[in-house]
């Protein structure tokens, strides 16, 4: 028998918000780099994100590393965007008053079960 060597997709696929997900799950490719940056290995990332398939993360992060520049700013680029997401929500007129009255509630609650 012999071997042949066939090219590899890598599963990767971007949504229509511009989202990389990883072969048809939610799981997105920052949240993969991440962990991968964060020292877990394949194995570890896939018993995190059981809808992943061992082959695929091998893959994804092989097409990492051979493209880090490339996906860092991507992930650069996601981060700026949400950051700038949350400066405009939080800019929003009414938002600091919504947002201590949630406080307020959430230590109300926090008050009647730490009394029981």
């Amino acid at each position: 028998m012999q071997m042949t060597f066939e090219p590899q997709t890598v599963p990767l696929q971007m949504d229509e918000y511009g989202t990389i997900r990883v072969g048809g799950t939610r799981v997105r490719l920052d949240t993969v780099v991440y962990a991968f940056n964060q020292g877990h290995t394949v194995e570890e990332i896939v018993s995190y994100f059981p809808v992943l398939n061992l082959a695929d993360v091998y893959a994804v992060i092989t097409y990492y590393l051979n493209n880090k520049a490339v996906v860092d700013e991507y992930i650069k680029r996601g981060e700026e965007e949400a950051d700038q997401l949350q400066y405009e929500f939080e800019s929003q007129p009414g938002y600091q008053v919504f947002r201590e009255r949630l406080l307020a509630r959430k230590e109300r609650h926090a008050r009647i079960r730490a009394s029981k």
